[in-house]
């Protein structure tokens, strides 16, 4: 891999890690001193991915705003690897008017048409549509791609092997995502899957899977670039399993008291771990590293301020924007 590409995956997961510490700073600021879901500048509940950059700056390195991304609810660092306007996304955390929804959708409720983004609270619900968009991809005759991601506890649901099965049959342009955190909220892999890994399963399908170790950027950047080429050329989807990490609870106000590796989870960080390899490798120094925190902080204020400017909505309006 050539250093600007190990360079750019570096500074995509600073700007996911350094907003998403942002966000949670912004909604934890006004919830004190007892913990209220409701209170506050960002209200309900909050699923943030630290530990998971790796997944989306793999992936999404390969993409153009052309490609389509469903995510899941735990969306921002796929948002923003793709390219979603950051200052409307915060806006529509902060349920302000110049949010992407206006809104109205909040956190779990992204949509992007300029990018071909959208994302769900409904675990499973970004596959269909993900074929509806490669159907569409395909009709149109371009290589445009759709990329579905969900969690490994999703992987059970029927709709998870509905749209395997479909694409498979009419070899439409996707690729499947499972973002493996072991943890389907508070009930572990082992407990809730058959299989050690759900790559497995693609072979039920007839289509490739595979299944990425140790939250390795590279390693995804390399899976991906395989699974994106099959689906442009026309071969059909893929499976691509990652297994990464949470760094923090499933939703902000978890106390995670099911979690017994959380002593070892910040040894685990792909942050440090990969700034430490392009530093051994000569590929970051001091200097490279201060500039690339820099910029993402920049970006990301920015992006908070905006926010806080727009105006909140006239309840007056509640009722628009609807179909009846």
């Amino acid at each position: 891999m050539d250093t600007a590409t190990r360079l750019d995956l570096y500074r995509t997961m600073v700007l996911i890690r350094t907003y998403e510490e942002a966000i949670l700073r912004e909604y934890h600021a006004d919830k004190k001193p007892v913990f209220d879901i409701g209170a506050g500048a960002i209200p309900g509940e909050m699923h943030l991915s630290a530990g998971q950059e790796p997944v989306a700056a793999g992936v999404c390195a390969h993409l153009t705003s052309s490609d389509a991304v469903t995510a899941t609810h735990r969306p921002h660092h796929f948002a923003i690897a793709h390219g979603v306007d950051m200052h409307r996304m915060t806006a529509e955390i902060f349920g302000r008017v110049d949010g992407l929804g206006k809104g109205r959708g909040g956190h779990m409720h992204l949509f992007d048409p300029d990018v071909h983004f959208s994302c769900s609270g409904i675990i499973a619900e970004g596959y269909p549509p993900a074929l509806g968009q490669a159907m569409a991809f395909q009709r149109r005759g371009t290589d445009a791609v759709a990329v579905a991601v969900t969690g490994e506890g999703a992987a059970n649901q029927g709709a998870f092997h509905e749209s395997l099965n479909l694409a498979a049959l009419w070899k439409l342009p996707v690729v499947f995502v499972i973002e493996d955190n072991e943890w389907g909220i508070s009930v572990p892999r082992s407990a809730s899957t058959c299989v050690t890994s759900n790559a497995d399963r693609a072979a039920g399908y007839g289509i490739p899977g595979t299944r990425v170790e140790d939250n390795s950027v590279e390693g995804v950047h390399r899976a991906a670039s395989e699974a994106v080429a099959r689906a442009r050329a026309g071969d059909g989807p893929s499976l691509l399993e990652v297994h990464t990490l949470r760094l923090w609870g499933h939703f902000e106000g978890d106390p995670q008291a099911y979690r017994h590796d959380l002593d070892g989870v910040p040894g685990r960080d792909p942050l440090p771990t990969y700034e430490q390899t392009l530093r051994d490798e000569g590929v970051l120094d001091e200097a490279a590293v201060k500039s690339v925190a820099a910029d993402a902080s920049e970006r990301v204020e920015d992006a908070i301020a905006f926010a806080r400017r727009s105006p909140l909505p006239d309840p007056k309006e509640a009722l628009g924007l609807v179909f009846a």
